[in-house]
């Protein structure tokens, strides 16, 4: 591995919930009469969270959301955080080729109860340790700034100038491309069209891969 350092997003790199979240937002607006597909969802909303990813909602539909928003995501999280979300294709096998001790962490806009609760889901909660950070909790400014991406190289004891940052959204990809790592794009959940590589390219990700076999060829 030719970087001192990896730092992964979590939702659509690790875990395949990008899909699985944007879809409810979609079936929830279309019920409400602001009819949303999952596509267009994942294309606006995506890699958001907190009053960023209201703000971006409500834009959409041009008027403050329903009062039931905020309870019916609340129950939508707890039915996903009891079932669990299964792993990217390729995501364990690839977690577990890293060479051992290298330091690695987790930048994500989701809680860090979230990401361990799914790191547990899909056995991969040992090979992060305590470096599992969040755009809520551990940095003033969330994704699309850089300082969650700076917080972890810091943490990990890297300079982010040597690390690899593996993004799947045009929101954390632009925070991570400001940080100043090599970002690679990745394509391999369900929520990534034929377009989106051709997105994350035009932000200025270093490259793109399709599968994390592609990721192991970038970063050998």
């Amino acid at each position: 591995m030719r970087f001192g350092g990896i730092i992964f997003d979590f939702d659509g790199v690790i875990i395949d919930s990008e899909f699985v979240g944007n879809a409810h937002v979609a079936q929830y607006l279309t019920a409400a009469g602001f009819p949303t597909t999952t596509e267009q969802a994942m294309a606006r909303f995506m890699g958001l969270s907190g009053t960023n990813f209201i703000a971006a909602i409500e834009r959409w539909i041009g008027q403050p959301l329903p009062d039931d928003f905020t309870i019916a995501r609340a129950e939508e999280d707890m039915r996903v955080f009891a079932n669990g979300v299964d792993a990217i294709e390729g995501a364990v096998s690839f977690v577990r080729s890293l060479p051992p001790g290298r330091p690695r962490a987790i930048a994500s806009s989701s809680s860090t109860a979230w990401i361990a609760r799914h790191l547990d889901h899909v056995g991969l909660r040992d090979a992060f340790g305590d470096k599992l950070f969040s755009g809520k909790e551990h940095v003033a400014r969330g994704k699309p700034a850089p300082d969650l991406y700076l917080h972890a190289a810091a943490a990990i004891g890297v300079p982010i100038g040597e690390c690899v940052i593996l993004e799947d959204s045009p929101v954390g990809a632009t925070g991570a491309v400001a940080a100043g790592a090599y970002v690679i794009g990745v394509c391999a959940g369900r929520h990534c069209g034929a377009g989106h590589g051709a997105v994350l390219r035009d932000i200025g990700v270093d490259a793109v891969a399709s599968d994390y076999a592609e990721v192991a060829r970038l970063i050998a």
